[in-house]
Protein backbone atom coordinates (compact mmCIF):
# COMPACT_ATOMS: atom_id res chain seq x y z
CA UNK A 1 0.00 0.00 0.00
CA UNK A 2 1.27 3.61 -0.57
CA UNK A 3 2.22 5.80 2.35
CA UNK A 4 -0.97 8.07 2.80
CA UNK A 5 0.58 11.50 2.14
CA UNK A 6 1.18 10.19 -0.99
CA UNK A 7 -2.44 9.34 -1.49
CA UNK A 8 -3.66 12.35 -0.57
CA UNK A 9 -1.22 14.24 -2.33
CA UNK A 10 -2.16 12.21 -5.63
CA UNK A 11 -5.77 12.89 -4.49
CA UNK A 12 -5.58 16.50 -5.05
CA UNK A 13 -3.69 16.10 -8.79
CA UNK A 14 -6.94 14.30 -9.62
CA UNK A 15 -9.09 16.64 -8.24
CA UNK A 16 -7.27 19.26 -10.28
CA UNK A 17 -6.88 17.57 -13.38
CA UNK A 18 -10.76 16.61 -13.17
CA UNK A 19 -11.21 19.77 -13.16
CA UNK A 20 -9.13 21.23 -15.89
CA UNK A 21 -10.89 21.00 -19.30
CA UNK A 22 -10.22 18.06 -21.77
CA UNK A 23 -11.59 16.14 -24.25
CA UNK A 24 -13.62 14.01 -21.66
CA UNK A 25 -15.27 17.15 -20.06
CA UNK A 26 -15.92 18.74 -23.64
CA UNK A 27 -18.23 15.36 -24.32
CA UNK A 28 -19.77 14.77 -21.30
CA UNK A 29 -20.80 18.63 -20.78
CA UNK A 30 -21.66 19.16 -24.48
CA UNK A 31 -24.05 16.20 -23.72
CA UNK A 32 -25.68 16.80 -20.55
CA UNK A 33 -26.38 20.23 -22.03
CA UNK A 34 -28.16 18.71 -25.76
CA UNK A 35 -29.34 15.49 -24.55
CA UNK A 36 -29.81 16.14 -20.72
CA UNK A 37 -28.41 14.80 -17.69
CA UNK A 38 -29.50 10.92 -18.45
CA UNK A 39 -27.34 11.23 -21.21
CA UNK A 40 -24.31 12.51 -19.58
CA UNK A 41 -24.12 10.13 -16.63
CA UNK A 42 -24.51 7.07 -19.25
CA UNK A 43 -21.52 8.72 -21.29
CA UNK A 44 -19.50 8.95 -17.99
CA UNK A 45 -20.08 5.22 -17.34
CA UNK A 46 -18.37 4.45 -20.83
CA UNK A 47 -15.62 7.06 -19.80
CA UNK A 48 -14.87 5.22 -16.30
CA UNK A 49 -14.64 2.21 -18.53
CA UNK A 50 -11.81 4.07 -20.14
CA UNK A 51 -10.29 4.73 -17.00
CA UNK A 52 -9.99 0.93 -15.89
CA UNK A 53 -8.63 0.19 -19.35
CA UNK A 54 -5.70 2.81 -18.56
CA UNK A 55 -4.96 1.92 -15.17
CA UNK A 56 -4.81 -1.62 -15.37
CA UNK A 57 -2.49 -1.13 -18.46
CA UNK A 58 -0.91 1.39 -16.58
CA UNK A 59 -0.25 -0.87 -13.41
CA UNK A 60 1.36 -3.79 -15.10
CA UNK A 61 3.46 -1.60 -17.79
CA UNK A 62 4.48 1.04 -15.15
CA UNK A 63 5.51 -1.74 -12.65
CA UNK A 64 8.08 -3.53 -14.86
CA UNK A 65 9.30 -0.03 -16.73
CA UNK A 66 10.65 1.37 -13.66
CA UNK A 67 12.24 -1.96 -12.53
CA UNK A 68 13.72 -2.73 -15.55
CA UNK A 69 14.78 1.42 -17.13
CA UNK A 70 17.21 3.29 -14.71
CA UNK A 71 15.83 6.56 -16.44
CA UNK A 72 12.09 5.73 -17.12
CA UNK A 73 11.07 7.90 -14.68
CA UNK A 74 12.86 11.08 -15.93
CA UNK A 75 11.95 10.79 -19.04
CA UNK A 76 8.08 9.83 -18.08
CA UNK A 77 8.57 13.33 -15.67
CA UNK A 78 9.89 15.39 -18.03
CA UNK A 79 7.55 14.69 -20.52
CA UNK A 80 4.72 14.87 -18.96
CA UNK A 81 5.51 18.51 -17.83
CA UNK A 82 6.08 19.37 -20.99
CA UNK A 83 2.56 18.30 -21.96
CA UNK A 84 1.13 19.99 -19.20
CA UNK A 85 2.37 23.33 -20.27
CA UNK A 86 1.32 22.46 -23.47
CA UNK A 87 -2.52 21.95 -22.04
CA UNK A 88 -2.12 25.26 -19.60
CA UNK A 89 -1.24 27.33 -23.49
CA UNK A 90 -4.33 25.41 -24.66
CA UNK A 91 -6.33 26.86 -21.61
CA UNK A 92 -5.29 30.48 -22.01
CA UNK A 93 -4.06 31.23 -26.04
CA UNK A 94 -6.33 34.10 -27.27
CA UNK A 95 -9.43 32.55 -29.23
CA UNK A 96 -9.32 29.76 -26.68
CA UNK A 97 -13.18 28.29 -25.33
CA UNK A 98 -14.20 27.02 -22.38
CA UNK A 99 -15.84 24.05 -22.04
CA UNK A 100 -18.49 25.03 -20.66
CA UNK A 101 -19.75 26.71 -24.28
CA UNK A 102 -22.49 25.20 -25.36
CA UNK A 103 -21.84 22.76 -28.67
CA UNK A 104 -24.77 21.56 -29.87
CA UNK A 105 -24.62 17.55 -30.62
CA UNK A 106 -27.27 15.07 -32.43
CA UNK A 107 -29.13 12.85 -30.07
CA UNK A 108 -27.87 9.41 -29.87
CA UNK A 109 -29.27 6.04 -27.76
CA UNK A 110 -27.68 5.24 -24.56
CA UNK A 111 -25.27 2.34 -26.46
CA UNK A 112 -23.42 4.64 -28.79
CA UNK A 113 -23.03 7.40 -25.26
CA UNK A 114 -21.75 4.33 -23.77
CA UNK A 115 -19.16 3.79 -26.74
CA UNK A 116 -18.66 6.96 -27.31
CA UNK A 117 -17.70 8.29 -23.63
CA UNK A 118 -15.28 4.89 -23.75
CA UNK A 119 -13.84 5.89 -27.02
CA UNK A 120 -13.01 9.62 -25.96
CA UNK A 121 -11.51 8.56 -22.95
CA UNK A 122 -9.31 6.20 -24.74
CA UNK A 123 -8.47 9.03 -27.16
CA UNK A 124 -7.84 11.64 -23.84
CA UNK A 125 -3.92 12.25 -24.47
CA UNK A 126 -4.22 13.74 -21.02
CA UNK A 127 -5.17 10.33 -19.19
CA UNK A 128 -2.26 8.31 -21.03
CA UNK A 129 -0.13 11.24 -19.24
CA UNK A 130 -2.00 11.02 -16.07
CA UNK A 131 -0.99 6.88 -15.37
CA UNK A 132 1.97 7.25 -17.26
CA UNK A 133 4.01 10.41 -15.93
CA UNK A 134 1.89 11.20 -12.71
CA UNK A 135 1.10 8.29 -10.80
CA UNK A 136 4.99 7.14 -10.71
CA UNK A 137 5.80 10.12 -8.63
CA UNK A 138 3.69 8.87 -5.82
CA UNK A 139 4.63 5.64 -5.85
CA UNK A 140 7.54 4.44 -3.01
CA UNK A 141 9.41 1.00 -4.01
CA UNK A 142 9.96 0.92 -0.43
CA UNK A 143 6.57 0.73 1.28
CA UNK A 144 5.79 -2.35 -0.55
CA UNK A 145 4.43 -3.53 -4.10
CA UNK A 146 4.59 -1.14 -6.95
CA UNK A 147 1.66 -2.68 -8.48
CA UNK A 148 -0.05 -2.57 -5.06
CA UNK A 149 0.32 0.86 -5.15
CA UNK A 150 -0.49 1.39 -8.56
CA UNK A 151 -3.96 0.02 -8.37
CA UNK A 152 -4.66 1.61 -5.16
CA UNK A 153 -3.38 5.52 -6.52
CA UNK A 154 -5.54 4.23 -9.78
CA UNK A 155 -8.86 3.30 -8.02
CA UNK A 156 -8.11 6.91 -6.22
CA UNK A 157 -7.87 8.54 -9.84
CA UNK A 158 -10.94 6.91 -11.23
CA UNK A 159 -13.08 7.47 -7.98
CA UNK A 160 -12.38 11.23 -7.93
CA UNK A 161 -12.81 11.35 -11.88
CA UNK A 162 -16.17 9.78 -12.08
CA UNK A 163 -17.95 11.70 -8.46
CA UNK A 164 -16.62 15.02 -10.13
CA UNK A 165 -17.35 14.62 -13.91
CA UNK A 166 -21.05 13.25 -12.24
CA UNK A 167 -21.84 16.39 -10.38
CA UNK A 168 -21.08 18.53 -13.86
CA UNK A 169 -23.05 16.25 -15.96
CA UNK A 170 -25.73 17.14 -13.48
CA UNK A 171 -25.42 20.92 -13.34
CA UNK A 172 -23.76 21.60 -16.64
CA UNK A 173 -27.02 23.05 -17.74
CA UNK A 174 -27.26 25.61 -14.87
CA UNK A 175 -23.19 26.32 -15.18
CA UNK A 176 -23.35 26.90 -18.97
CA UNK A 177 -26.08 29.22 -18.70
CA UNK A 178 -24.49 31.32 -15.45
CA UNK A 179 -21.69 31.47 -17.99
CA UNK A 180 -23.52 32.79 -20.82
CA UNK A 181 -24.49 35.50 -19.55
CA UNK A 182 -20.77 36.33 -17.61
CA UNK A 183 -18.34 36.58 -20.91
CA UNK A 184 -15.84 37.64 -18.38
CA UNK A 185 -16.45 34.58 -15.62
CA UNK A 186 -15.27 32.36 -18.53
CA UNK A 187 -11.93 34.27 -18.93
CA UNK A 188 -11.43 33.73 -15.06
CA UNK A 189 -12.44 30.31 -15.53
CA UNK A 190 -9.89 29.37 -17.81
CA UNK A 191 -6.86 30.73 -16.53
CA UNK A 192 -7.66 29.53 -13.29
CA UNK A 193 -7.31 26.14 -15.00
CA UNK A 194 -3.96 27.44 -16.82
CA UNK A 195 -2.17 28.46 -14.09
CA UNK A 196 -3.26 24.96 -11.94
CA UNK A 197 -1.96 23.20 -14.88
CA UNK A 198 1.61 25.50 -14.78
CA UNK A 199 1.82 24.70 -10.94
CA UNK A 200 1.52 20.69 -11.89
CA UNK A 201 3.77 21.03 -14.65
CA UNK A 202 6.72 23.03 -12.11
CA UNK A 203 5.57 20.35 -9.82
CA UNK A 204 6.82 17.53 -12.18
CA UNK A 205 9.82 19.06 -13.38
CA UNK A 206 11.24 19.84 -10.16
CA UNK A 207 10.47 16.08 -8.87
CA UNK A 208 13.60 14.99 -7.41
CA UNK A 209 14.19 11.24 -9.35
CA UNK A 210 13.56 8.17 -6.83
Amino acid sequence: MPVWSNVFAFALVAFGLALTPGPNMLYLISRSISQGPAAGLISLGGVALGFVFYMLCAAFGVTALLLTVPYAYDALRLGGAAYLLYLAWQAVRPGGHSPFQVRDLPLDRPSKLFAMGFLTNLLNPKIAVLYLSLLPQFISPGQGGVLMQSLTLGFVQIGISVATNALIALTAGSIAAFFAHRSGWLLVQRWLMGTVLVGLAARMATQARR
